[in-house]
């Protein structure tokens, strides 16, 4: 996964691209009229995110039926949302179509503006870069998918781009098991229980019996490690950083070409020069309190 990115203004727009992944979770709403049972709670706000959310690579433009199929919306409030998001400069029409503008990098931006999580997590990411030549992220969960923060990228060229704000299904990457197996049991289960496990390639593990063992097995060594299962000639290892509880945070990986290193070999190579990075990580987020609140608020 090799695409150069820097963790700074310039990287705004990754958080608006288009998601490869399509198991990412969306809000739905049937109708105009659900309601919620929290009173603090804007039905309203969700909806218009979730037709922001809509937008992606497979989709960069939408007629309103589009839009409403697939937020879960009624054409009324889909048509509601997307006519306020025009005019909040967020959505432009072409004809009958609508699509995202650039505004939305704002949202990017002020997370950016407020944290300083690149300026901890690149130094460290690029000593692993130049000690091993493999590309390094650091990723988060998001819903059923994993959600690159920092990447750090090589010159290689593989079939699958990674950067801020890119998003691929855990259950089919290093960086989601490595965090999976450090969740709550109760976590693992409802991931386990709800999500929908397709496979990318032949040797992509997709049963719920074989994950599970995977997740025990990952936590019992302390590390992932893939090949061939999100794309073909792709190989990748990953470790957790935890919090005081022993709880996964986020996770910080390798990722190169099979025609470069053999499974075997990467993990006895990259693995102690990735666990010496995410110790060193870990110590510099408890010092920041307010960024471990942001990368996993509960």
């Amino acid at each position: 996964m090799a695409r150069s990115t820097v963790m700074d203004k310039r990287d705004a727009a990754a958080f608006s691209e288009p998601r490869p992944s399509q198991h990412a979770s969306k809000t739905t709403m049937d109708s105009d009229a659900e309601t919620h049972t929290d009173t603090e709670y804007l039905s309203t706000l969700e909806r218009g995110l979730s037709v922001l959310r809509a937008f992606g690579r497979d989709n960069p433009q939408m007629t309103l039926s589009e839009v409403a199929e697939i937020t879960k919306l009624s054409p009324a409030a889909a048509r509601r949302c997307l006519n306020t998001l025009v005019k909040l400069g967020y959505v432009a029409k072409h004809h009958r179509h609508f699509l995202l503008r650039p505004e939305v990098m704002s949202f990017a931006s002020a997370y950016l503006d407020s944290m300083s999580l690149g300026e901890l997590v690149r130094p460290h990411l690029q000593a692993v870069r130049d000690e091993t030549g493999d590309s390094s992220s650091l990723a988060v969960l998001s819903g059923f998918d994993i959600l690159y923060l920092v990447h750090v990228s090589t010159n290689r060229m593989v079939r699958l781009a990674a950067g801020v704000g890119t998003r691929y299904p855990a259950y089919a990457t290093s960086l989601g098991r490595a965090m999976l197996a450090f969740e709550h049991e109760d976590v693992r289960n409802h991931y386990l229980d709800t999500g929908v496990f397709t496979p990318f390639t032949e040797h992509t593990v997709t049963t719920r019996a074989d994950l599970r063992k995977l997740f025990h097995d990952v936590r019992r060594n302390g590390y992932s490690a893939t090949q061939d299962e999100l794309d073909y000639g792709l190989i990748s290892i990953a470790v957790p950083i935890l919090d005081d509880a022993g709880r996964s945070l986020a996770a910080i990986n390798c990722s190169t070409s099979t025609s470069r290193v053999a499974l075997d070999e990467l993990i006895r190579t990259r693995l102690p020069i990735l666990q010496n990075a995410a110790r060193v990580i870990e110590t510099a987020l408890r010092r920041q309190p307010y960024l471990l609140r942001s990368v996993h608020p509960d």
